[in-house]
């Protein structure tokens, strides 16, 4: 899990707002709507960056689609000091 951290958060394109998201998420969960107005970033982009997130098993969601609140997963959790270290790093 570590090295996919690493990957999605700095390896790629995108990774410094994908760091901001989970650090949102961290704070308290919320759906993409309210993590667009938030983070002043367009709601597509957004969902891409959710996509990404929940694709590498770094975030999950409740609820239906659009209403989907998301919050970190379990083994995000459990590398947690990992992710600190990264968003330390990258924002």
């Amino acid at each position: 899990m570590e090295g996919v951290l690493w990957y999605v958060l700095t390896g790629t394109r995108g990774g410094t707002n994908r760091a901001r998201i989970l650090k949102a998420l961290d704070e308290r969960p919320r759906n993409a709507n309210r993590l667009a107005e938030d983070l002043d970033l367009d709601y597509k982009t957004i969902r891409h960056h959710l996509d990404v997130l929940t694709e590498n098993d770094i975030v999950r969601d409740t609820g239906d689609d659009y209403g989907a609140v998301y919050l970190p997963t379990d083994r995000a959790r459990h590398n947690w000091e990992t992710v600190e270290e990264i968003i330390e790093n990258a924002l």
